[in-house]
């Protein structure tokens, strides 16, 4: 019998007592392994072998989870030191137990949105507080990756899914292939097997020789098992903004754009937000080191912003009576929203005097410290908007939306009114996840104040909002958490199959 050299190398390798892998074939005969499953298959058809194929999962820590196998995970950790502050007696300072922790970048928000889902204890109002009845040695989590880092093993089950979502772990997939004689094979081999002379592809040689004609070309197996080659495709979220602003540019709207470390004067004091507001304390920003203030500031804009915060607009304007400092407007950081946009365009320093009517939109990102979860990231697109025009209403506004959303087939918008420092009257919108049911808040809206608008020397009525790009892509491709679309937790899978329509 002739045969392929490499198929006689297998054939001959083989055992008829026990299945070998195919990595064991290929050590042995120094071939590939493709090399070898191919010619296995080939002669699997000729019943001189058996292929059988078994799916291996192997488990392994990411350089994360070995770290957290190492020194413990970070809401164990901030637990530990919540306890050794006493605040399993009364409340302690969370930024004292932060450092005492010894947690820093990104383990903090990991220790914190894990710390209370766990029941270690609870966060509010900057203090934290440890139950004493919490027993960390019994953390599933901590306990799989002990196991895991001893080289044990881990079963299928919530533990393996929360920690592979985490990123401390990956399940990797393998299909093992065993192969081994028949009694045919045996046979065969008994008999004695030749090396067919065989020819793998057509050379120019081949064809300007004629001998193309008298060689005997080697059998391809087309089934045969290749490397797979994921495509690339545009990211879910860069499809969506597309979407965005064509339905914007649709809608007579004007693109904007700008910087996104800025001074504090451009993101919230042209907001008329008071400088001693929650949001605008280095819990909540990300302030730049280097450098830490902007050079310039048009003179005559500062005091008018000053002045309206100070004393007020209007005959009844009040203003905020609270400390106002030219230097803490000049600080640099990154914008907590890209309102910051649009207070560049209505004072005229972007692009000039702009006169109503007049639609502007930007669909670029923003940055706040907040708290990681299901609808919350540390960086996220923002839909910024603004109409100007005489007599605008509340109506105007929620036609706006009404109309925008209906192109992406969501009409179940709900209102709900809310508090802005910014806007008069304001409120947020909701609408319903398509899987869960659940109303996630998708954007904050309202009409500009008058003490925001009368420094910026906008005469008329303003009607703006800043809407959630993740938010709307949860809703229109049915993803339950904002992690899944982009992050080191995105779901690939996910984003390889999502689709964008409208």
């Amino acid at each position: 019998m002739q045969l392929p050299e490499s198929q006689i190398a297998v054939l001959e390798t083989a055992s008829a007592d026990e299945a070998t892998p195919v990595d064991a074939l290929a050590a042995a005969t120094d071939l590939p392994p493709e090399t070898v499953t191919g010619a296995a298959f080939e002669l699997e058809e000729e019943g001189l072998v058996a292929v059988a194929e078994r799916v291996d999962e192997t488990v392994s820590l990411t350089e994360e989870g070995e770290e957290y196998a190492e020194r413990g995970l970070p809401e164990v950790r901030l637990y530990e030191a919540a306890l050794e502050a006493g605040a399993d007696a009364d409340p302690a300072p969370m930024g004292q137990v932060i450092g005492n922790s010894g947690l820093e970048g990104a383990a903090v928000d990991i220790a914190l949105s894990n710390y209370a889902r766990k029941g270690y204890g609870s966060i509010e109002g900057g203090e934290i507080t440890a139950d004493p009845d919490a027993e960390p040695a019994a953390d599933a989590e901590a306990t799989a990756l002990d196991e895991l880092a001893g080289e044990g093993t881990l079963e299928e089950g919530d533990v393996l899914d929360q920690l592979e979502r985490r990123g401390l772990v990956e399940v990797a997939e393998s299909t093992v292939r065993e192969v081994e004689l028949t009694e045919q094979g045996v046979t065969e081999l008994m008999a004695g097997v030749e090396t067919a002379e065989t020819v793998g592809q057509v050379t120019p040689e081949l064809l300007t020789s004629g001998d193309w004609e008298d060689v005997e070309f080697a059998e391809y197996n087309v089934e045969a098992d290749a490397e797979t080659v994921e495509g690339g495709r545009v990211h879910v979220l860069r499809e969506m903004s597309e979407r965005v602003k064509d339905v914007l540019v649709g809608m007579g709207f004007e693109e904007m754009d700008g910087p996104h470390a800025d001074a504090d004067f451009w993101i919230n004091d042209c907001l008329f937000m008071p400088q001693d507001h929650p949001a605008r304390t280095h819990w909540d920003r990300f302030a730049l080191e280097q450098p830490t203030h902007i050079d310039e500031l048009p003179e005559d804009l500062v005091e008018r912003v000053e002045r309206a915060h100070r004393e007020g607009v209007g005959d009844d304007g009040e203003g905020y009576h609270s400390p106002w400092d030219e230097d803490f407007a000049r600080a640099l950081a990154l914008r907590g929203h890209t309102t910051s946009l649009s207070t560049r365009y209505l004072s005229g320093e972007q692009i000039g005097e702009i006169e109503p009517p007049a639609r502007f939109f930007s669909v670029e990102k923003a940055y706040r410290n907040d708290t990681l979860d299901a609808t919350h990231l540390l960086e996220f697109y923002q839909i910024e908007g603004w109409v100007m025009a005489e007599d605008l209403s509340v109506r105007d506004l929620m036609g706006t939306f009404e109309e925008f959303y209906a192109q992406f087939g969501i009409t179940d918008i709900q209102f709900k009114p809310h508090y802005n420092p910014y806007t008069e009257p304001s409120f947020e919108l909701f609408g319903t996840h398509p899987t869960t049911g659940e109303l996630i808040e998708i954007g904050n809206s309202g009409i500009f104040r008058e003490e925001m608008l009368e420094p910026l020397g906008v005469e008329c009525d303003v009607m703006a909002w800043g809407l959630a790009l993740e938010r709307l892509a949860m809703l229109t491709t049915g993803a339950e958490d904002i992690r899944d679309l982009h992050g080191t937790l995105a779901d690939l899978e996910f984003l390889r199959n999502a689709e964008v329509t409208y």
